[in-house]
């Protein structure tokens, strides 16, 4: 494997701009704030060009001068590709709007985009010397973690709510990570790790409690840009829990534009919650820069039911400097969205990707999405690790087919 060339000059504080140096381990920054990394964008841009990209692998790695990874035998690799932008053409049709695009991630390892946080964060463990790591998740996350952890020989603690769903926490404990079911919400689980870091000495790897899992994400933002064309939508829907790919987008996007790839042009950003847990919508509608806790937190789409992001003045910012908006949608419209992406484009989205498409509907009926803008959807994970409603029809092979039966609705 050849070696990168890597563009890391510090990290900085999102929130009071105070430098650290690079190549230490960190957590949050001193005002328990996430920390970002900062590049060298004019030596970053003058060492690899548009062209030279269409001579590697279809991968993330692709994008290593915009990574924190330093040398190339820390990459811990499950086979992270280019996942498709897919038309959805009839249900464009049949909403009359301009063009529809998916951006499947169910395609990456462990199933979910969560691969390229965790990529990321775990390579970087490995660079600095980590042999353990914790984290709470709803399911996906812990499913990744879990995964490169067990690849990297780093030792692994995962925190799941007790309604997580159970093929994640399956799939969890059977790639080796130490896995807890405790009864509260993601939040409940994020203290037991954040208490236990003295207490275990293992180091917490929860939603932007590191500054590498954003990076990871930021490569959607890299990869979309680059299969435009180096263009960008002009709106991306995107499922909205903690925010790290929303933030880490929004970050890709303003480095692009600091080496010239893209223009000043931005995407506008749409946080998608649902109507039981939705603290980053009533932040945005109340003009807030902070989101409060969310009391009694409940969906059906698991992945964005998180009560409180740490990010969320982040999230709030990317969508609000980008002319974008955040909004919730019911677990009926998230259901009805589901059925209607399968049966319609064949595309088996997740309860969060289905989120997204529910947005579109309801927010081209407002009229906040209009009806000539391209528009990409993200779907984070494989819709097959959800349940499915099923209704089988049985045939009785002991007797003649009634294939009359069989036509029949």
């Amino acid at each position: 494997m050849e070696e990168f060339s890597t563009f890391v000059t510090h990290l900085e504080c999102s929130e009071t701009g105070k430098h650290y140096p690079a190549d230490q381990l960190h957590g949050l920054s001193d005002a328990g704030k996430p920390l970002l990394v900062r590049y060298d964008l004019d030596g970053l841009g003058k060492a690899v060009t548009t062209q030279d990209l269409k001579a590697r692998l279809p991968e993330l790695w692709r994008y290593r001068e915009f990574l924190p990874v330093r040398h190339s035998q820390n990459v811990v690799r499950l086979g992270e590709l280019m996942t498709p932008l897919l038309p959805a053409t009839k249900i464009q049709r049949e909403y009359q709007c301009g063009e529809i695009l998916i951006k499947d991630e169910g395609r990456l390892p462990t199933g979910s985009f969560k691969a390229r946080g965790l990529t990321m964060a775990v390579s970087m463990a490995k660079e600095l010397g980590v042999r353990v790591m914790a984290m709470p998740t709803n399911g996906n996350a812990g499913a990744a973690l879990a995964a490169y952890c067990s690849r990297a020989d780093i030792e692994t603690y995962v925190f799941c709510p007790e309604d997580t769903p159970a093929v994640n926490v399956e799939e969890i404990a059977f790639q080796g990570a130490k896995t807890f079911l405790a009864n509260g919400f993601i939040n409940d689980c994020g203290r037991i790790v954040g208490e236990g870091k003295d207490a275990v000495g293992w180091f917490d790897v929860s939603t932007l409690k590191e500054p590498y899992r954003i990076e990871g994400k930021k490569t959607m933002g890299l990869e979309l840009a680059e299969q435009l064309d180096w263009e960008v939508p002009d709106v991306i829907l995107y499922p909205t829990g903690g925010g790290t790919g929303l933030i880490g987008m929004w970050k890709a996007f303003n480095e692009l534009e600091a080496i010239g790839w893209i223009g000043s042009k931005r995407p506008r950003m749409v946080a998608v919650q649902a109507e039981g847990c939705a603290p980053v919508v009533k932040a945005y509608d109340e003009g807030t820069k902070h989101a409060d806790p969310w009391p009694d937190a409940h969906t059906i789409a698991a992945g964005i039911r998180v009560p409180a992001a740490i990010g969320d003045f982040l999230i709030l910012e990317a969508v609000r400097d980008s002319g974008g908006f955040a909004v919730a949608v019911s677990d009926e419209a998230i259901r009805e969205a589901h059925q209607y992406c399968a049966r319609t484009e064949g595309v088996l989205l997740c309860p969060e990707g289905a989120a997204t498409l529910a947005a579109l509907r309801q927010e081209l009926g407002t009229g906040r999405i209009k009806a000539d803008e391209k528009v990409v959807l993200f779907n984070c994970a494989t819709g097959l690790k959800y349940p499915m409603p099923a209704d089988p029809r049985r045939i009785d092979l002991g007797e003649a087919i009634d294939y009359d039966f069989i036509l029949s609705d």
